[in-house]
């Protein structure tokens, strides 16, 4: 069943997945280091981690998503490890991370925090908009049609 896991902690789209997720019927897990809100819904599942240690959201979602499933994160070394399962991964803005792409953009990553901590540039990604979220809308809907297409489900079997 596809499962739509939500890097939660700071995911400005939350009440717009638990939207798209409803419409569809689909299984949101989201996950985060405190408890927060949730909808009270069967298909809406919070998961709370008070574990200590840096990653221990991103290690948890890593491990659980995979093929047919779709993580929202906007962090790119979670994003690559969910990639490297066979998860479809979307950030919080639109942007579809790919394994053809996914290199670059944490080599960039890394590149922009080096010189942030270095002081030659400062600043981080400009605040959402409603163009950022209807973007993030459209892509979400095109991922789920997408791993729709390619994981039919399972034929009944009557007797």
């Amino acid at each position: 069943m596809l499962t739509i896991y939500v890097d939660a902690d700071a995911c400005p789209v939350k009440d717009e997945i638990y939207r798209v997720a409803k419409r569809y019927s689909l299984r949101v897990i989201v996950v985060a280091n405190t408890a927060l809100r949730v909808p009270n819904d069967p298909l809406i599942e919070l998961v709370v981690r008070h574990e200590p240690g840096l990653n221990i959201v991103d290690d948890w979602i890593a491990e659980q998503s995979g093929p047919g499933d779709i993580v929202i994160t906007s962090d790119i070394p979670l994003a690559a490890r969910c990639i490297a399962n066979q998860a479809r991964v979307l950030d919080p803005k639109g942007r579809v991370f790919t394994e053809h792409d996914i290199g670059e953009t944490l080599a960039m990553r890394d590149l922009l925090d080096g010189l942030r901590q270095d002081g030659v540039v400062g600043g981080g990604p400009a605040p959402m908009n409603a163009k950022d979220r209807s973007k993030f809308l459209s892509k979400l809907d095109e991922l789920i049609n997408a791993v729709r297409r390619s994981q039919p489900p399972k034929p009944s079997q009557n007797c």
